[in-house]
């Protein structure tokens, strides 16, 4: 399932549930949003590439404040986590998710993003579809970041303690208590699938759906706020669904208390 919301050029606002496809690759659709995520990736393998090479063992004053945020960001993973061991495992993960879903949110606000495309047929009417979309405004891709956590998640839990003592944690004989507690830690990490990928979905897909309809009803002066709010949901989302992902490999990572 995917999401899509944009203003017509003709007649109003459409909003759809489908994106549009730009092309085909062997019927795998190509979509707006996938080549978003795409674009993306490639500006932060540059940036990568670019900052290894122009680092200095007497650090500018740019490479310091980096490096102090990011010394900062792991010393609390760290002691969150109340092991180092840990922390070196899973700081890449958790950094990685975090920037990709920022860089995702605030790229998708640019100027030109969902404007620039080629008119095509859709729904039986010319549309304008966008080369660039907001990539977690597409519901695949929000579950594909959830899938990546979850299994981060229950890795780290099988790794730290075993995989037997692991699903101890959710079934259980020692008593009809202790069975029904983790029939319902069970159902809860499944539940989490759900809870990620439409907690990220659902915000971005609602900011931009708002953005459209301001722009197409009050174009002037409105928007500017709405747009800064955006900047601040954009971040706010990132560091929900990777600070959620430090506090469940934590949980996964502890002794069953039963």
């Amino acid at each position: 399932m995917m999401n899509i919301a944009h203003a017509a050029t003709e007649g109003g606002i459409a909003i759809h549930l489908s994106a549009p496809v730009l092309g085909h690759f062997f019927d795998i659709p190509i979509t707006s949003t996938l080549v978003m995520v795409w674009f993306v990736m490639a500006i932060l393998i540059g940036i990568a590439i670019y900052s290894k090479h122009t680092l200095k063992m007497v650090p500018s004053r740019g490479q310091v404040v980096v490096e102090a945020l990011i010394g900062s960001t792991y010393e609390y993973i760290a002691e969150t986590l109340e092991s180092r061991e840990l922390a070196r495992k899973y700081f890449p993960l958790i950094m990685t998710v975090f920037i990709f879903i920022l860089s995702l949110n605030w790229l998708g606000l640019l100027p030109g993003v969902s404007s620039i495309g080629i008119h095509l047929e859709l729904h039986g009417e010319q549309t304008l579809v966008p080369f660039l979309y907001p990539a977690n405004t597409d519901l695949n891709i929000t579950l594909a970041f959830a899938l990546i956590a979850f299994f981060t998640i229950q890795f780290s839990g099988i790794a730290a303690i075993g995989a037997f003592k692991y699903a101890g944690k959710f079934i259980n004989f020692s008593s009809p208590l202790a069975f029904a507690v983790g029939l319902i830690d069970l159902i809860s990490e499944i539940a989490r699938l759900i809870s990620f990928s439409f907690r990220l979905f659902g915000n971005i897909f609602a900011g931009k759906t708002l953005l459209v309809v301001v722009i197409f009803f009050v174009p002037y002066f409105v928007p500017v706020p709405i747009m800064a709010f955006e900047v601040f949901v954009g971040f706010i989302q990132a560091f929900v669904f990777a600070i959620l992902t430090l506090f469940f490999i934590k949980i996964a990572t502890s002794e069953p208390a039963h």
